[in-house]
């Protein structure tokens, strides 16, 4: 399986052409985007070379964020948040450390995120605050498939990160009729382009399975679509404001979260 070295020269080679294209396009949006990207490649890089515990600290710091940025979105109480905090960050270290206790750890935690509102006998929007910690949960807690599809993690990082930016790019050059009205700026020729660009990158690292190529494919565009879902209804255009070029770091991962789930059941 391909290692954080194997992969080195390609991850400097493409920032640096990338790095080249942006200069020149002058975009402030892409060149934000690129700094992003250099800044983050190494410390994902780093983690994911450490192994299961560079995996499941990097896994739960990403999902702490995302749930703090989701508690935003779905307008969740302090106590709600707190809650969804712990549960996310519970799993994937629960999956490094007692991977056979990781269901009964899901359980307890769905349990306890229940128990919020119910504890507070939320009349008025008790059903709503579970509801969407509920979802929380079941979404964000799919960043511990860093942990749990192994070494392939770094291989589809990789993969998902090389088809979002040629579904972008895929998607502005070619046009065409609009992949869904959730995200009216995204096309059918953007997502068959990032298709293509995903499964490509898979093969270069030796990392192409009927499973990876699902992930990439079909799930990182699902994942896309439901923040898109998301934001819609909360009535924002990004999940935060402190990551440039993207917004949140929800933002960022949203193709990888359904993707790392489909590839850890699928595997």
């Amino acid at each position: 399986m391909v290692t954080v070295f194997d992969t080195a020269p390609y991850v400097v080679g493409a920032l640096g052409a990338g790095g080249v294209g942006v200069a020149l396009s002058r975009r402030r949006e892409l060149i934000l985007r690129w700094c992003t990207w250099a800044a983050t490649a190494p410390i994902v890089g780093f983690a994911l070379y450490v192994g299961p515990a560079g995996a499941a600290v990097l896994a739960a710091a990403i999902g702490v964020v995302c749930a703090v940025e989701y508690a935003r979105l779905a307008r969740l109480t302090a106590a709600d948040r707190l809650a969804l905090c712990l549960a996310v960050a519970a799993l994937p270290v629960t999956a490094a450390l007692a991977p056979g206790r990781l269901p009964a750890v899901a359980l307890a935690a769905a349990i306890g995120l229940a128990a919020v509102p119910l504890l507070q006998a939320d009349v008025a929007d008790g059903f709503r605050r579970l509801a969407f910690a509920g979802f929380g949960l079941a979404w964000l807690g799919a960043v511990t498939g860093l942990v749990l599809v192994g070494p392939a993690a770094l291989a589809l990082v990789i993969a998902v990160s090389v088809g979002d930016v040629a579904a972008f790019c895929g998607g502005r050059l070619l046009g065409g009729p609009r992949l869904s009205a959730l995200s009216p700026a995204k096309r059918i020729s953007g997502a068959l382009a990032g298709a293509a660009a995903g499964v490509g990158t898979l093969a270069l690292f030796g990392a192409l399975t009927p499973a990876t190529a699902v992930a990439v494919v079909v799930a990182a565009p699902v994942g896309d679509l439901i923040e898109s879902m998301v934001k819609r209804g909360a009535g924002v255009k990004d999940a935060g404001r402190w990551l440039p070029g993207f917004g949140g770091l929800l933002d960022r991962v949203d193709s990888l979260l359904v993707a790392l789930a489909v590839a850890a059941v699928l595997s």
